[in-house]
Parts: C-alpha cells; structure tokens; sequence
C-alpha cells in the first residue's frame, strides 16, 4: 500500500467532511425546514428575535438566544463561526440541555451506539461471511440450501420493522426481555455485575433487530462470491494437487471471496448507522438515535447539527479504515490501481 494511495483517501475523506459539516448547516436553515419545525425555532430565528435586545422580557430573553447561538449575525458569518467551531470541537451549547454542551449531551449517548452497532455490525458481517460460507461448500448438507429464502426474506425488512416483531414476541407474548431503555428501571448506572447483566439483557432485542436484518445480506453474497471462486483455475488447480476440502474453502475461496465482502460493508456502513438509529428509537435505547428523536421534538437546532455531524464522521471514518484494509486482503490494490 503506497503512501500516495493513502493520502489520496485522506484526502478524499476530509472533502467529503467538508461539505457534510456545509450541508448540515445550511439545510436546516433553508426557509422550508424553519417553516416546519415549529414556532419555537421561528421566533429563534425571525427578524423580531435578532433585532436589538429591547425592554420588553420577551425581546430581553430572545436577544440572549440569538447571541449565543450567532443568530443576530448574517448567515456567511454564521457559517464561518460553525466551521471554526467544529475545527476547535465545540458544537456550542444545546438548547434543551442547556447548559449543557452538545459534545457533552453526544458524549453521554454515543457509547450506547457505539457498543450497539460495533456488535450488530460484526455479529451479522462475521456470521453472515460462515455462514455464506458453509451455504456453498459443496458438501453441505442438502437441508442448508432451505436456509437462503429466510435470509433473503430477513435481509428485506427494515431494521426498525424487525425490531417491532422481535419486541412484539420475545417483550409481549413470552416476556422474556425487556421491551426497551438500556438498563433496569431500580438500577444505577454503575460498573456493577448487577448494571453490566441489565444492559446486556436490554441490549439483546435491539442487537439481534439490525444482526438478523444483515445477515441474510451477507450469507447469500459471500455464497455467490464463493462458488464464482470455486471455478477459478488456482482453485482447480490447488484441489488437483490434493488439498483438503476444508483448506480449499478457507484459505482459497472464501478468502479471495472476503473481498468484494470488505467492499460491501464499506458501502453499507450508511445504511446500517441510519438503520440503527431508527431501532434505538423503537426501543428507547438511550443512544444517538433516541437523543436525535427528541432534539427533532423539542427543536433542539445545534444538537440536531451536532448529531448529523457526528453520524457522517462515523461513517467517513469506517468508510476510510475498510478502504485502507483492502490493500492488505489483496496486494494488487494500491496506489496505481486504486
């Protein structure tokens, strides 16, 4: 992997950064969306809040909100202030959780994200790749090839549909999870056995919704990948030599397969961050997506910036490592085939 391939993605990743820190900027300002969040964000935003602080509370109040969220600035100047924020990492205060800061309020939901999708994601790509895997070993059993209708059906349904049948029968009828939040209602948040059990038990529902939606996603390709690696003439080759069957799958088929796996979930990284996002909702775990649900209800203007900023970043920075990993699954990529 040649340095110039890797400042090339460097590169490519900080103009993408770029222009999602613009859009998500200048998107939620346009007249349409101020128009229909609600009041509270028109008065934020009317030319009576960014007139000069008069004597009346009412003005006294809104004057104060539209200097400390630079709202009695023009917009370029408004814009030039976020960019130099986000540089400097402050997202300025939230309007809900004020005093709070948005990196703050982020700061306490995002380990629940990042622990619910870091474990979604590789369960359903590990289990998925196996069992793609195991689906075209010509010595499966024949009852195996009954599986691939469930996954194909599995991999059609949304993440957040899923969740609401998976709530619906293991929370309602057979009660035997919890229906939502992220830990027991009488126990605090501390690292006790009694805590870490609790949040794994709540955490199960919401991390099997977005694991089973993406593992059929993920068998039936790798089994595609697998059996056109199979007639490869080095596969031919290596098992007219004598190779186990078990070394010609792994080492040489589901291996030069792996691949274009890599490159899919590099691809699928947004669809699979917005689609968890979406399950915390249904689940009111108390992540990211539940915390962007009631910045949209209370028309919370800078945490709904700061969140769209921190789920692009994520994406991004997934997006770059798997680019960065593909040269070492396969050699031939670098930086004058990239």
């Amino acid at each position: 992997m040649g340095i110039e391939y890797v400042l090339k993605r460097l590169c490519l990743a900080l103009v993408v950064l770029w222009a999602a820190i613009t859009f998500s900027f200048f998107i939620p300002r346009t007249p349409l969306i101020i128009s229909s969040v609600g009041p509270s964000l028109q008065r934020l935003t009317s030319p009576e809040t960014i007139r000069p602080v008069a004597a009346k509370k009412e003005d006294a109040v809104s004057g104060y909100y539209a200097r400390v969220f630079h709202l009695d600035r023009p917009l370029h100047e408004q814009y030039l202030i976020y960019l130099g924020d986000v540089f400097k990492w402050d997202l300025g205060p939230s309007m809900y959780y004020y005093p709070k800061t948005v990196q703050e309020v982020i700061g306490e939901a995002l380990p629940w994200t990042v622990g619910l999708l870091g474990s979604a994601t590789l369960l359903g790509f590990g289990l998925g790749s196996l069992l793609g895997v195991f689906l075209a070993w010509p010595k499966a059993p024949g009852w195996a090839q009954y599986l691939i209708l469930p996954l194909l059906t599995l991999s059609a349904v949304p993440f957040y549909q899923l969740g609401l049948v998976l709530a619906y029968i293991f929370s309602v009828l057979l009660q035997w999870l919890p229906i939502g939040g992220g830990y027991p209602l009488l126990v605090f948040p501390s690292w006790s056995w009694s805590f870490v059990l609790g949040t794994l038990r709540h955490a199960i529902l919401p991390t099997a919704a977005v694991t089973l939606s993406v593992l059929g996603f993920w068998a039936v390709g790798m089994r595609g990948m697998v059996i056109t690696t199979l007639g490869e003439d080095y596969v031919v080759l290596a098992e007219a030599k004598g190779l186990k069957q078990r070394t010609l799958m792994l080492r040489y088929a589901a291996r030069n397969a792996l691949l274009p796996q890599v490159t899919g979930l590099a691809l699928s990284v947004g669809n699979v961050v917005t689609g968890a996002v979406l399950v915390e909702v249904v689940f009111a775990y108390p992540g990211i997506g539940t915390l962007l649900k009631w910045a949209l209800l209370t028309h919370d203007y800078p945490l709904m910036q700061g969140i769209t900023l921190i789920l692009v970043i994520a994406i991004v920075l997934i997006t770059l490592l798997l680019d960065l990993a593909l040269p070492l699954l396969d050699p031939r990529i670098g930086a004058g085939r990239a």
